[in-house]
């Protein structure tokens, strides 16, 4: 399958990126085409006009990140938490496009450098790509601490991440093969 991961930070001292290489490799090694979505790398400008509004002529970045979003089977957001809310770079990201995303499956990795591991962003990520059409999975992969509880090259400090990590992604490859067969039938109108 095809999945696209999210990432969004954009700060100089990104920590939660050490999640993104921790969960990247493990999609890989599942076999799947994995395409990273990084905010600080992607650089979008501030939102002032959505992929659909440009009605095909749109700048050549957001033809390339629509088209991995069309092919994507499913999604994987890596998310902090910016005083109780969503990234900004995040939530400029997802609000570009709508359509590609309708009826395909989104899992959350979420972390912070406290206890709570950003799950007041991890609300309102549900919130906000439901409203996009994807559709969120029940469960999430939540690192608290991210500082102690990774390395910077992705390595966990406690082993129980990787069977954590293995039942999150399962659930989400289940939601993607359920999607698809579903999608491949034609979306509901």
């Amino acid at each position: 399958m095809k999945i696209c991961v999210l990432y969004g930070s954009v700060r100089d001292n990104r920590a939660g990126i050490r999640v993104a290489k921790f969960l990247i490799p493990k999609l890989e090694e599942r076999g799947h085409e994995v395409q990273f979505m990084d905010a600080k790398e992607l650089n979008l400008p501030l939102l002032n006009k959505r992929y659909m509004d440009y009605k095909g002529d749109a700048p050549e970045q957001l033809e390339s990140i629509a088209e991995a979003y069309r092919q994507a089977d499913a999604f994987l957001i890596v998310a902090g938490e910016y005083n109780f809310s969503i990234q900004p770079g995040l939530k400029n990201m997802l609000d570009y496009f709508y359509q590609e995303y309708f009826f395909k499956p989104v899992g959350f990795a979420i972390y912070s450098g406290g206890a709570f591991a950003g799950i007041r962003a991890f609300m309102q990520l549900v919130q906000t790509s439901s409203a996009l059409s994807l559709t969120p999975i029940p469960s999430f992969f939540a690192t608290p601490l991210i500082n102690e509880a990774m390395a910077e090259d992705g390595t966990p400090a406690d082993e129980k991440a990787h069977d954590r990590a293995n039942k999150f992604l399962n659930q989400l490859e289940w939601y993607a093969r359920a999607l698809k067969a579903e999608r491949d039938k034609g979306l509901p109108s």
